[in-house]
Protein backbone atom coordinates (compact mmCIF):
# COMPACT_ATOMS: atom_id res chain seq x y z
CA UNK A 1 0.00 0.00 0.00
CA UNK A 2 2.30 2.63 1.03
CA UNK A 3 4.68 1.95 -2.28
CA UNK A 4 1.18 2.83 -4.04
CA UNK A 5 0.85 5.58 -1.91
CA UNK A 6 4.25 6.94 -2.54
CA UNK A 7 3.64 6.81 -6.60
CA UNK A 8 1.06 8.44 -6.40
CA UNK A 9 2.76 11.83 -4.70
CA UNK A 10 5.49 11.36 -7.13
CA UNK A 11 2.85 11.58 -10.08
CA UNK A 12 1.41 14.07 -8.74
CA UNK A 13 4.62 16.25 -7.82
CA UNK A 14 5.20 15.99 -11.32
CA UNK A 15 1.95 17.00 -12.92
CA UNK A 16 1.74 19.87 -10.64
CA UNK A 17 5.14 21.42 -12.59
CA UNK A 18 2.68 22.27 -15.09
CA UNK A 19 4.16 22.51 -18.82
CA UNK A 20 7.88 22.20 -17.06
CA UNK A 21 10.52 24.71 -15.39
CA UNK A 22 10.98 26.40 -18.76
CA UNK A 23 7.52 27.10 -19.30
CA UNK A 24 7.21 28.27 -15.27
CA UNK A 25 9.99 30.52 -15.60
CA UNK A 26 8.63 31.94 -19.17
CA UNK A 27 5.49 33.11 -17.06
CA UNK A 28 6.99 34.73 -14.61
CA UNK A 29 9.25 36.99 -17.37
CA UNK A 30 5.66 38.36 -18.11
CA UNK A 31 4.52 39.23 -14.60
CA UNK A 32 2.57 36.91 -14.05
CA UNK A 33 2.31 34.00 -11.75
CA UNK A 34 1.84 30.39 -12.17
CA UNK A 35 -2.13 29.00 -11.49
CA UNK A 36 -1.07 27.27 -8.65
CA UNK A 37 1.10 30.01 -7.31
CA UNK A 38 -2.30 32.44 -7.99
CA UNK A 39 -4.49 29.49 -5.95
CA UNK A 40 -2.20 29.30 -2.96
CA UNK A 41 -2.19 33.29 -2.68
CA UNK A 42 -5.92 33.39 -2.90
CA UNK A 43 -7.17 31.09 -0.23
CA UNK A 44 -6.58 31.00 3.46
CA UNK A 45 -3.06 30.73 5.44
CA UNK A 46 -2.25 27.15 6.42
CA UNK A 47 -5.62 26.22 4.93
CA UNK A 48 -5.52 23.22 2.37
CA UNK A 49 -6.56 23.23 -1.14
CA UNK A 50 -8.49 19.86 -1.95
CA UNK A 51 -7.65 19.59 -5.87
CA UNK A 52 -9.95 17.44 -8.06
CA UNK A 53 -8.82 15.83 -11.37
CA UNK A 54 -5.08 15.93 -11.17
CA UNK A 55 -4.54 13.18 -13.38
CA UNK A 56 -7.13 14.49 -16.16
CA UNK A 57 -4.94 13.71 -19.14
CA UNK A 58 -2.71 11.22 -18.00
CA UNK A 59 -0.18 9.62 -20.31
CA UNK A 60 -3.32 11.27 -23.03
CA UNK A 61 -2.21 13.27 -26.27
CA UNK A 62 1.39 12.07 -25.88
CA UNK A 63 1.86 12.87 -29.56
CA UNK A 64 0.53 16.78 -28.91
CA UNK A 65 3.62 16.38 -25.99
CA UNK A 66 0.75 15.91 -23.22
CA UNK A 67 -1.06 17.67 -21.19
CA UNK A 68 -0.41 17.47 -17.30
CA UNK A 69 -3.66 18.08 -15.36
CA UNK A 70 -5.58 19.33 -18.79
CA UNK A 71 -3.83 22.15 -18.29
CA UNK A 72 -6.63 23.50 -15.96
CA UNK A 73 -6.43 23.13 -11.79
CA UNK A 74 -9.70 22.76 -9.72
CA UNK A 75 -10.53 22.34 -6.36
CA UNK A 76 -11.78 23.42 -3.14
CA UNK A 77 -10.08 26.26 -1.07
CA UNK A 78 -11.51 28.16 1.82
CA UNK A 79 -11.10 32.24 1.27
CA UNK A 80 -11.90 34.22 4.06
CA UNK A 81 -13.43 30.89 5.86
CA UNK A 82 -15.78 30.26 3.08
CA UNK A 83 -15.81 27.55 0.69
CA UNK A 84 -15.48 28.13 -2.80
CA UNK A 85 -14.48 26.03 -5.64
CA UNK A 86 -11.70 27.27 -7.64
CA UNK A 87 -10.84 26.26 -12.02
CA UNK A 88 -7.65 27.77 -12.71
CA UNK A 89 -6.21 27.88 -16.45
CA UNK A 90 -2.50 26.73 -16.56
CA UNK A 91 -0.84 28.99 -18.78
CA UNK A 92 2.41 26.62 -18.62
CA UNK A 93 0.72 24.02 -20.44
CA UNK A 94 0.05 24.55 -24.24
CA UNK A 95 -0.96 28.70 -23.10
CA UNK A 96 -3.47 27.28 -20.56
CA UNK A 97 -5.66 25.99 -24.47
CA UNK A 98 -8.36 23.50 -23.65
CA UNK A 99 -7.78 19.94 -24.92
CA UNK A 100 -11.16 17.54 -24.85
CA UNK A 101 -10.03 16.42 -21.41
CA UNK A 102 -9.71 20.65 -20.22
CA UNK A 103 -13.22 21.01 -21.44
CA UNK A 104 -14.39 17.73 -19.60
CA UNK A 105 -12.96 18.72 -16.14
CA UNK A 106 -14.13 22.24 -16.54
CA UNK A 107 -17.43 20.80 -16.46
CA UNK A 108 -17.22 18.51 -13.50
CA UNK A 109 -15.87 21.28 -11.29
CA UNK A 110 -19.15 23.04 -12.79
CA UNK A 111 -21.01 20.23 -12.14
CA UNK A 112 -19.45 19.97 -8.21
CA UNK A 113 -20.45 23.67 -8.11
CA UNK A 114 -24.29 23.54 -9.42
CA UNK A 115 -25.16 20.20 -7.31
CA UNK A 116 -23.15 21.33 -4.65
CA UNK A 117 -23.77 25.24 -4.44
CA UNK A 118 -20.40 26.35 -4.06
CA UNK A 119 -19.34 29.52 -4.96
CA UNK A 120 -16.85 29.36 -8.10
CA UNK A 121 -14.01 31.88 -8.71
CA UNK A 122 -12.51 31.20 -12.48
CA UNK A 123 -8.59 32.19 -12.90
CA UNK A 124 -8.44 32.83 -16.69
CA UNK A 125 -5.60 32.69 -18.44
CA UNK A 126 -6.34 30.61 -21.85
CA UNK A 127 -5.40 30.62 -25.44
CA UNK A 128 -8.28 29.09 -26.06
CA UNK A 129 -9.79 25.90 -27.90
CA UNK A 130 -6.51 23.58 -28.77
CA UNK A 131 -7.22 24.04 -32.47
CA UNK A 132 -5.53 20.43 -33.60
CA UNK A 133 -8.47 18.73 -31.67
CA UNK A 134 -10.89 21.39 -32.33
CA UNK A 135 -13.82 18.73 -33.30
CA UNK A 136 -13.46 16.95 -29.74
CA UNK A 137 -13.56 20.29 -27.77
CA UNK A 138 -16.36 22.54 -30.00
CA UNK A 139 -19.63 21.39 -30.53
CA UNK A 140 -21.03 18.72 -28.06
CA UNK A 141 -22.95 18.74 -24.90
CA UNK A 142 -19.83 17.90 -22.86
CA UNK A 143 -18.16 19.94 -25.01
CA UNK A 144 -16.42 23.59 -24.55
CA UNK A 145 -19.69 25.61 -25.19
CA UNK A 146 -21.63 23.61 -22.14
CA UNK A 147 -19.15 25.84 -19.85
CA UNK A 148 -21.42 29.12 -20.90
CA UNK A 149 -24.62 27.46 -20.35
CA UNK A 150 -23.39 26.26 -16.83
CA UNK A 151 -22.41 30.26 -16.23
CA UNK A 152 -25.70 30.90 -17.29
CA UNK A 153 -27.30 27.94 -15.25
CA UNK A 154 -25.44 28.40 -11.88
CA UNK A 155 -26.23 32.55 -12.29
CA UNK A 156 -29.80 31.59 -12.49
CA UNK A 157 -29.68 29.30 -9.43
CA UNK A 158 -28.25 32.09 -7.13
CA UNK A 159 -24.46 30.73 -6.73
CA UNK A 160 -22.19 33.01 -6.18
CA UNK A 161 -19.21 33.42 -9.17
CA UNK A 162 -16.00 35.62 -9.85
CA UNK A 163 -14.21 35.88 -12.94
CA UNK A 164 -10.56 37.16 -13.06
CA UNK A 165 -8.79 37.75 -16.27
CA UNK A 166 -4.66 37.19 -15.85
CA UNK A 167 -3.77 36.66 -19.56
CA UNK A 168 -5.44 35.77 -22.33
CA UNK A 169 -9.40 35.76 -23.16
CA UNK A 170 -9.71 35.07 -26.51
CA UNK A 171 -12.98 33.43 -28.95
CA UNK A 172 -15.69 31.83 -27.38
CA UNK A 173 -13.87 31.85 -23.67
CA UNK A 174 -14.41 35.60 -23.88
CA UNK A 175 -18.04 35.32 -22.34
CA UNK A 176 -17.45 33.00 -19.44
CA UNK A 177 -15.84 35.75 -17.60
CA UNK A 178 -18.63 38.51 -18.79
CA UNK A 179 -21.36 35.66 -17.47
CA UNK A 180 -20.04 35.76 -13.84
CA UNK A 181 -21.47 38.14 -11.10
CA UNK A 182 -18.11 39.89 -11.14
CA UNK A 183 -15.40 40.53 -13.20
CA UNK A 184 -11.61 41.69 -13.03
CA UNK A 185 -8.60 42.19 -15.30
CA UNK A 186 -5.21 42.87 -15.08
CA UNK A 187 -3.17 44.85 -16.83
CA UNK A 188 -1.99 43.70 -20.05
CA UNK A 189 -4.13 40.90 -20.10
CA UNK A 190 -6.22 40.46 -23.07
CA UNK A 191 -10.08 39.58 -23.71
CA UNK A 192 -11.64 39.70 -27.37
CA UNK A 193 -13.81 37.47 -29.42
CA UNK A 194 -10.89 37.71 -31.98
CA UNK A 195 -7.02 38.79 -31.96
CA UNK A 196 -5.32 41.04 -33.68
CA UNK A 197 -4.49 39.01 -36.46
CA UNK A 198 -8.29 36.94 -36.68
CA UNK A 199 -9.38 40.40 -36.87
CA UNK A 200 -6.79 41.76 -39.30
CA UNK A 201 -7.67 38.51 -41.77
CA UNK A 202 -11.32 39.07 -41.01
CA UNK A 203 -12.31 42.67 -42.24
CA UNK A 204 -8.55 44.13 -42.55
CA UNK A 205 -8.28 46.05 -39.57
CA UNK A 206 -4.77 46.81 -38.05
CA UNK A 207 -4.75 47.12 -34.23
CA UNK A 208 -2.90 45.97 -31.22
CA UNK A 209 -4.15 43.32 -28.76
CA UNK A 210 -4.22 46.36 -26.01
CA UNK A 211 -6.14 49.14 -27.94
CA UNK A 212 -8.26 45.67 -29.64
CA UNK A 213 -9.50 44.54 -25.98
CA UNK A 214 -6.55 45.71 -22.87
CA UNK A 215 -8.09 46.46 -19.35
CA UNK A 216 -7.67 49.91 -19.87
CA UNK A 217 -10.33 49.37 -22.94
CA UNK A 218 -12.82 47.29 -20.86
CA UNK A 219 -12.42 49.35 -17.49
CA UNK A 220 -13.59 52.65 -19.54
CA UNK A 221 -14.55 52.48 -22.54
CA UNK A 222 -16.71 49.27 -23.73
CA UNK A 223 -17.35 49.33 -19.37
CA UNK A 224 -17.09 45.33 -19.70
CA UNK A 225 -14.98 44.67 -16.06
CA UNK A 226 -16.13 45.76 -12.83
CA UNK A 227 -12.10 46.41 -11.25
CA UNK A 228 -9.17 47.09 -13.46
CA UNK A 229 -5.98 45.55 -11.49
CA UNK A 230 -2.57 46.25 -11.73
CA UNK A 231 -0.97 42.56 -11.67
CA UNK A 232 -1.98 39.22 -10.20
CA UNK A 233 -1.01 39.67 -6.49
CA UNK A 234 -3.93 43.34 -6.56
CA UNK A 235 -6.37 41.09 -8.47
CA UNK A 236 -6.24 38.51 -5.84
CA UNK A 237 -6.41 40.77 -2.71
CA UNK A 238 -9.15 42.42 -4.78
CA UNK A 239 -11.10 38.94 -4.99
CA UNK A 240 -10.75 38.61 -1.10
CA UNK A 241 -12.10 41.94 -0.52
CA UNK A 242 -14.88 40.81 -2.35
CA UNK A 243 -15.23 37.32 -0.75
CA UNK A 244 -15.06 39.19 2.24
CA UNK A 245 -18.49 41.14 1.67
CA UNK A 246 -20.93 38.32 0.81
CA UNK A 247 -23.61 37.49 2.64
CA UNK A 248 -24.14 33.83 4.35
CA UNK A 249 -26.71 31.35 2.46
CA UNK A 250 -29.05 28.97 3.87
CA UNK A 251 -27.38 25.16 4.51
CA UNK A 252 -28.65 21.80 3.95
CA UNK A 253 -30.81 19.99 6.76
CA UNK A 254 -28.89 17.54 7.75
CA UNK A 255 -27.90 17.00 11.09
CA UNK A 256 -24.47 17.92 12.68
CA UNK A 257 -22.69 17.52 16.21
CA UNK A 258 -19.54 18.26 17.39
CA UNK A 259 -17.15 15.52 16.14
CA UNK A 260 -15.47 12.78 17.76
CA UNK A 261 -12.15 11.47 16.77
CA UNK A 262 -12.18 7.84 15.78
CA UNK A 263 -10.97 5.18 18.47
CA UNK A 264 -8.80 3.58 16.07
CA UNK A 265 -6.06 4.77 14.50
CA UNK A 266 -6.72 5.96 10.63
CA UNK A 267 -2.81 4.55 9.98
CA UNK A 268 -4.68 1.30 10.94
CA UNK A 269 -6.40 1.38 7.96
CA UNK A 270 -3.53 0.04 5.42
CA UNK A 271 -2.99 -2.55 7.99
CA UNK A 272 -6.38 -3.79 7.76
CA UNK A 273 -7.04 -3.79 4.60
CA UNK A 274 -6.76 -6.40 2.38
CA UNK A 275 -4.90 -5.40 -0.94
CA UNK A 276 -5.07 -9.27 -2.43
CA UNK A 277 -8.29 -9.37 -4.23
CA UNK A 278 -8.67 -13.07 -2.38
CA UNK A 279 -7.70 -11.73 0.85
CA UNK A 280 -10.67 -11.43 3.72
CA UNK A 281 -10.52 -8.71 6.02
CA UNK A 282 -13.13 -7.51 8.04
CA UNK A 283 -14.89 -3.86 6.36
CA UNK A 284 -16.33 -2.56 10.30
CA UNK A 285 -12.17 -2.15 11.25
CA UNK A 286 -11.92 0.34 8.67
CA UNK A 287 -15.13 2.10 8.86
CA UNK A 288 -13.96 1.81 12.71
CA UNK A 289 -10.81 4.15 11.52
CA UNK A 290 -13.15 6.62 9.62
CA UNK A 291 -16.52 7.29 11.78
CA UNK A 292 -16.55 9.68 14.87
CA UNK A 293 -16.13 7.86 18.10
CA UNK A 294 -15.68 4.03 15.94
CA UNK A 295 -19.65 3.73 16.08
CA UNK A 296 -21.13 2.00 13.31
CA UNK A 297 -24.48 1.28 14.74
CA UNK A 298 -25.55 -2.00 11.94
CA UNK A 299 -28.82 -2.02 10.45
CA UNK A 300 -29.90 -5.78 9.43
CA UNK A 301 -26.24 -6.87 10.52
CA UNK A 302 -27.47 -10.71 10.30
CA UNK A 303 -29.18 -10.55 6.85
CA UNK A 304 -27.66 -10.35 3.62
CA UNK A 305 -23.86 -10.15 5.41
CA UNK A 306 -22.02 -9.42 2.42
CA UNK A 307 -22.85 -5.81 2.36
CA UNK A 308 -22.71 -3.56 5.62
CA UNK A 309 -25.39 -0.77 6.00
CA UNK A 310 -25.64 1.43 9.02
CA UNK A 311 -25.38 4.46 10.74
CA UNK A 312 -22.87 6.58 11.87
CA UNK A 313 -21.23 10.10 12.23
CA UNK A 314 -18.16 11.60 10.24
CA UNK A 315 -17.35 14.84 11.39
CA UNK A 316 -20.36 15.08 12.80
CA UNK A 317 -22.57 14.76 10.33
CA UNK A 318 -25.04 11.72 10.42
CA UNK A 319 -24.38 9.83 7.46
CA UNK A 320 -26.04 5.98 6.09
CA UNK A 321 -22.74 3.71 4.99
CA UNK A 322 -22.91 1.32 2.23
CA UNK A 323 -20.10 -1.09 2.22
CA UNK A 324 -19.25 -4.53 1.01
CA UNK A 325 -17.93 -6.80 3.93
CA UNK A 326 -14.89 -8.60 2.27
CA UNK A 327 -15.50 -11.84 5.19
CA UNK A 328 -16.85 -14.61 3.83
CA UNK A 329 -20.19 -16.10 5.73
CA UNK A 330 -19.62 -19.08 7.30
CA UNK A 331 -22.36 -20.48 9.50
CA UNK A 332 -23.64 -23.61 10.38
CA UNK A 333 -27.12 -24.15 8.29
CA UNK A 334 -26.78 -21.71 5.72
CA UNK A 335 -24.83 -21.91 2.58
CA UNK A 336 -21.27 -20.26 2.17
CA UNK A 337 -21.31 -16.68 0.50
CA UNK A 338 -18.34 -15.30 -1.16
CA UNK A 339 -16.89 -11.67 0.83
CA UNK A 340 -17.53 -8.64 -1.77
CA UNK A 341 -20.46 -10.39 -3.35
CA UNK A 342 -23.69 -9.00 -3.67
CA UNK A 343 -26.12 -11.69 -2.85
CA UNK A 344 -30.32 -11.55 -3.57
CA UNK A 345 -30.35 -10.82 0.57
CA UNK A 346 -27.59 -8.14 0.39
CA UNK A 347 -29.28 -6.35 -2.76
CA UNK A 348 -32.72 -6.24 -0.79
CA UNK A 349 -31.33 -5.07 2.80
CA UNK A 350 -29.25 -2.16 0.75
CA UNK A 351 -31.63 -1.49 -1.23
CA UNK A 352 -34.61 -0.77 2.06
CA UNK A 353 -31.68 1.35 3.89
CA UNK A 354 -30.82 3.67 0.66
CA UNK A 355 -34.76 4.60 0.79
CA UNK A 356 -34.84 5.13 4.88
CA UNK A 357 -31.43 7.23 4.42
CA UNK A 358 -33.35 9.38 2.06
CA UNK A 359 -36.65 9.48 3.98
CA UNK A 360 -34.54 10.44 6.73
CA UNK A 361 -32.59 13.09 5.18
CA UNK A 362 -29.38 11.37 6.18
CA UNK A 363 -26.28 11.27 3.24
CA UNK A 364 -24.91 8.34 2.02
CA UNK A 365 -21.15 7.47 1.79
CA UNK A 366 -20.60 4.18 -0.50
CA UNK A 367 -17.24 2.21 0.33
CA UNK A 368 -16.54 0.03 -2.26
CA UNK A 369 -15.09 -3.49 -3.01
CA UNK A 370 -17.48 -5.29 -4.85
CA UNK A 371 -16.73 -8.53 -7.01
CA UNK A 372 -20.43 -8.10 -8.23
CA UNK A 373 -23.63 -9.54 -7.98
CA UNK A 374 -23.88 -13.74 -7.26
CA UNK A 375 -24.42 -16.28 -10.64
CA UNK A 376 -25.60 -19.21 -11.45
CA UNK A 377 -29.10 -20.72 -11.03
CA UNK A 378 -29.35 -20.73 -7.15
CA UNK A 379 -28.90 -16.92 -7.44
CA UNK A 380 -31.05 -16.72 -10.64
CA UNK A 381 -33.57 -18.38 -8.95
CA UNK A 382 -33.59 -16.44 -5.91
CA UNK A 383 -34.54 -13.24 -8.00
CA UNK A 384 -31.33 -11.49 -8.25
CA UNK A 385 -32.22 -9.67 -11.18
CA UNK A 386 -35.06 -8.30 -9.46
CA UNK A 387 -33.17 -7.13 -6.26
CA UNK A 388 -30.14 -6.06 -8.04
CA UNK A 389 -32.74 -3.54 -10.19
CA UNK A 390 -34.24 -2.79 -6.58
CA UNK A 391 -31.03 -1.51 -5.43
CA UNK A 392 -29.77 0.11 -9.01
CA UNK A 393 -33.14 1.89 -8.61
CA UNK A 394 -33.44 3.13 -5.10
CA UNK A 395 -29.56 4.59 -5.71
CA UNK A 396 -30.64 6.52 -8.74
CA UNK A 397 -33.45 7.95 -7.04
CA UNK A 398 -31.78 8.91 -4.29
CA UNK A 399 -32.16 12.82 -3.29
CA UNK A 400 -29.62 13.05 -0.51
CA UNK A 401 -26.18 13.58 -0.99
CA UNK A 402 -23.76 10.68 -1.91
CA UNK A 403 -20.18 9.88 -1.94
CA UNK A 404 -17.94 7.73 -3.58
CA UNK A 405 -14.93 5.69 -2.13
CA UNK A 406 -13.29 2.97 -4.01
CA UNK A 407 -11.16 0.66 -1.89
CA UNK A 408 -10.71 -1.79 -3.69
CA UNK A 409 -12.18 -4.06 -6.76
CA UNK A 410 -15.50 -2.12 -8.84
CA UNK A 411 -16.86 -4.93 -10.90
CA UNK A 412 -19.50 -5.41 -13.62
CA UNK A 413 -22.82 -4.13 -12.12
CA UNK A 414 -21.79 -3.94 -8.71
CA UNK A 415 -19.98 -0.61 -9.26
CA UNK A 416 -23.47 0.77 -10.61
CA UNK A 417 -25.29 -0.57 -7.56
CA UNK A 418 -22.54 1.10 -4.97
CA UNK A 419 -23.14 4.32 -6.83
CA UNK A 420 -20.34 4.60 -9.46
CA UNK A 421 -19.80 7.67 -11.55
CA UNK A 422 -23.13 6.97 -13.73
CA UNK A 423 -25.09 7.15 -11.03
CA UNK A 424 -24.24 10.80 -9.79
CA UNK A 425 -22.29 10.93 -6.75
CA UNK A 426 -21.41 14.46 -5.40
CA UNK A 427 -18.05 13.09 -5.02
CA UNK A 428 -15.99 9.84 -6.19
CA UNK A 429 -12.57 8.72 -4.78
CA UNK A 430 -10.38 6.10 -5.26
CA UNK A 431 -7.41 4.17 -3.17
CA UNK A 432 -4.62 3.62 -5.29
CA UNK A 433 -5.32 0.15 -4.85
CA UNK A 434 -8.62 0.34 -6.61
CA UNK A 435 -9.65 -1.50 -9.39
CA UNK A 436 -12.57 -1.81 -11.63
CA UNK A 437 -13.78 -3.15 -14.80
CA UNK A 438 -16.41 -5.20 -16.41
CA UNK A 439 -14.85 -7.89 -14.50
CA UNK A 440 -11.74 -9.12 -12.90
CA UNK A 441 -8.36 -9.21 -15.51
CA UNK A 442 -8.12 -13.27 -14.82
CA UNK A 443 -11.61 -13.61 -16.25
CA UNK A 444 -11.78 -11.25 -18.75
CA UNK A 445 -8.38 -12.09 -20.20
CA UNK A 446 -9.74 -15.68 -20.10
CA UNK A 447 -12.66 -14.47 -22.18
CA UNK A 448 -11.27 -12.38 -24.70
CA UNK A 449 -8.45 -15.13 -25.26
CA UNK A 450 -10.69 -17.43 -26.22
CA UNK A 451 -12.73 -15.39 -28.80
CA UNK A 452 -9.32 -14.52 -30.13
CA UNK A 453 -8.50 -17.93 -30.70
CA UNK A 454 -11.34 -19.21 -32.37
CA UNK A 455 -10.88 -16.03 -34.63
CA UNK A 456 -7.75 -17.36 -35.42
CA UNK A 457 -9.27 -20.86 -36.03
CA UNK A 458 -12.07 -20.00 -38.12
CA UNK A 459 -9.30 -18.29 -40.61
CA UNK A 460 -7.36 -21.73 -40.58
CA UNK A 461 -4.59 -20.94 -37.96
CA UNK A 462 -3.58 -22.86 -35.00
CA UNK A 463 -1.85 -21.72 -31.89
CA UNK A 464 0.77 -23.51 -30.02
CA UNK A 465 0.04 -23.80 -25.81
CA UNK A 466 3.52 -21.22 -25.87
CA UNK A 467 1.15 -19.10 -28.10
CA UNK A 468 -1.64 -19.20 -25.99
CA UNK A 469 -0.09 -17.97 -22.76
CA UNK A 470 2.36 -15.09 -24.47
CA UNK A 471 -1.74 -14.41 -26.26
CA UNK A 472 -3.05 -14.60 -22.35
CA UNK A 473 -0.37 -12.28 -20.94
CA UNK A 474 -0.53 -9.58 -23.18
CA UNK A 475 -3.92 -9.38 -22.99
CA UNK A 476 -3.86 -9.22 -19.25
CA UNK A 477 -1.90 -6.77 -19.10
CA UNK A 478 -3.16 -4.51 -21.42
CA UNK A 479 -6.44 -5.42 -19.27
CA UNK A 480 -4.94 -4.56 -16.30
CA UNK A 481 -3.50 -1.28 -17.33
CA UNK A 482 -6.93 -0.14 -17.92
CA UNK A 483 -8.34 -1.26 -14.81
CA UNK A 484 -5.36 0.85 -12.47
CA UNK A 485 -7.01 3.82 -10.98
CA UNK A 486 -4.88 6.77 -12.32
CA UNK A 487 -6.49 5.31 -16.36
CA UNK A 488 -9.71 5.80 -14.64
CA UNK A 489 -8.93 9.29 -12.88
CA UNK A 490 -7.38 10.50 -16.22
CA UNK A 491 -10.75 10.16 -17.90
CA UNK A 492 -12.18 11.53 -14.91
CA UNK A 493 -14.18 8.89 -14.17
CA UNK A 494 -12.60 9.15 -10.40
CA UNK A 495 -11.99 12.81 -8.96
CA UNK A 496 -9.48 12.23 -7.24
CA UNK A 497 -6.77 9.29 -6.03
CA UNK A 498 -6.22 9.53 -1.93
CA UNK A 499 -4.36 8.43 0.22
CA UNK A 500 -6.22 5.86 2.83
CA UNK A 501 -4.94 7.84 5.69
CA UNK A 502 -6.84 10.80 4.20
CA UNK A 503 -10.10 9.21 3.75
CA UNK A 504 -11.74 10.55 6.90
CA UNK A 505 -10.38 13.90 6.15
CA UNK A 506 -11.80 14.39 2.75
CA UNK A 507 -15.22 12.44 3.73
CA UNK A 508 -15.77 15.01 6.06
CA UNK A 509 -14.79 17.80 3.70
CA UNK A 510 -16.86 16.89 0.98
CA UNK A 511 -19.71 16.70 3.30
CA UNK A 512 -19.35 20.20 4.54
CA UNK A 513 -19.50 20.95 0.65
CA UNK A 514 -22.90 19.09 0.04
CA UNK A 515 -24.26 20.99 2.62
CA UNK A 516 -24.08 24.45 1.09
CA UNK A 517 -27.05 23.50 -0.89
CA UNK A 518 -29.82 23.89 0.95
CA UNK A 519 -32.19 22.52 -1.74
CA UNK A 520 -33.39 18.84 -1.51
CA UNK A 521 -35.97 17.32 -4.02
CA UNK A 522 -38.85 15.43 -2.98
CA UNK A 523 -38.22 11.62 -2.87
CA UNK A 524 -39.97 9.61 -5.38
CA UNK A 525 -39.27 6.23 -6.26
CA UNK A 526 -40.41 4.18 -9.40
CA UNK A 527 -42.10 1.13 -10.15
CA UNK A 528 -40.04 -1.69 -7.64
CA UNK A 529 -39.86 -5.45 -8.42
CA UNK A 530 -41.03 -7.10 -5.22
Amino acid sequence: MQQLVEQIRKDELQMAEGGGRSAIERQHEKGRLTARERIAQLIDPQSRFLEFGIYAAFEMYQEWGGAPAAGVVTGVGKICGRDFLIIANDATVKAGSFFPMTAKKVLRAQQMALENHIPTIYLVDSAGIFLPLQEDVFPDTDDFGRVFYNNAVMSARGIPQITAIMGSCVAGGAYLPVMCDKLLMTEGSGLFLAGPALVKAAIGQKISAEELGGAEVHASISGTIDFKEKDDPSCIRRIRELVDKMGERPRAPFDRRPALEPLRDLQDISRLFGADPQEEYDMRQVIACLVDGSEFTEYKAEYGQTLLTGYARLGGFAVGIVANQKMHVREKGKRFEFGGVVYTESANKAARFILDCNQNLIPLVFLHDVNGFMVGREAEHSGIIKAGAKMVSAVSNSVVPKITVVLGGSFGAGHYAMCGKAYSPRFIYAWPTARYAVMGGDQAAGTLVDIKIKQLERSGKLLSEEDKKALFTSVKETYEHQTDPRYGAARLWIDKIIDPAMTREVLIRSLELAALNPDIPKFSVGLLQT
